[in-house]
């Protein structure tokens, strides 16, 4: 009897832990400088972390930085067996597209049908190992609100094809191209190029980072 009752409470103490294990989500955050910068004290990510740590959920959320300087959506694509499947992530989120606008001026960007053509193979990955893929607009490239910075006109036509994307593969959307034009329209009355959510017009200054992270947090932690 003794012995019968020290399986049934070993087997009752295991399968708590693997519930336990099992719960806990590893969301892979996947991009460019931006998203590299995001693990730092004060980046988005890290952020992230300690907002979810208030909610006193710290232990069912695994935050993981894949972020690489100067990336666009093709070099996300060729890194994905490596920093993103490899990790064994329940979720993914995809912020990317700003230097796929911003490097055309060095002729090196990409075109738009080759950005929505890569996004959807990434997609597809990703979908097709039951992995939660979350997409995010590119924010800024300049901070000015009367949309004179010099490429808002095609960082507004790639947000839209991320929108449409993520339509099309019914992805949870995180508008940070929205939020940041609503936020600088509320706070930046002198129409700045930068220092109002970014320090030189792309990457986050600390409020760019809060509010990334509290856009995210929206979407990621219910």
């Amino acid at each position: 009897m003794r012995l019968l009752l020290y399986i049934s409470s070993f087997i009752a103490i295991t399968l708590v832990s693997f519930t336990g294990m099992q719960q806990k989500q590893r969301i892979v955050f996947f991009g460019d400088s931006i998203t590299q910068a995001g693990v730092a004290p004060n980046g988005y990510i890290t952020v992230l972390g300690n907002l979810i740590a208030q909610k006193g959920l710290k232990d069912q959320y695994d935050l993981v930085g894949a972020g690489i300087s100067g990336n666009k959506v093709t070099d996300l694509y060729l890194r994905l067996e490596d920093d993103v499947l490899a990790k064994d992530p329940n979720t993914v989120v995809i912020w990317i597209g700003v230097n796929d606008v911003w490097h055309k001026k060095g002729g090196t960007g990409t075109d738009a049908p080759k950005f929505e053509q890569f996004y959807n193979a990434i997609i597809k990955k990703l979908q097709a190992k039951n992995i939660k893929v979350v997409m995010c607009t590119p924010a800024a490239i300049g901070e000015k609100t009367d949309f004179s910075n010099e490429l808002d006109g095609d960082l507004n036509k790639y947000a839209n094809i991320v929108r449409s994307i993520a339509t099309k593969n019914n992805c949870p959307l995180v508008d940070l191209r929205k939020a940041f034009l609503a936020y600088n329209l509320a706070n930046n009355a002198q129409n700045q190029d930068r220092g109002i959510l970014t320090s030189d017009g792309v990457h986050l200054n600390d409020k760019g980072n809060m509010l990334v992270a509290d856009e995210m947090m929206k979407t990621l932690v219910k």
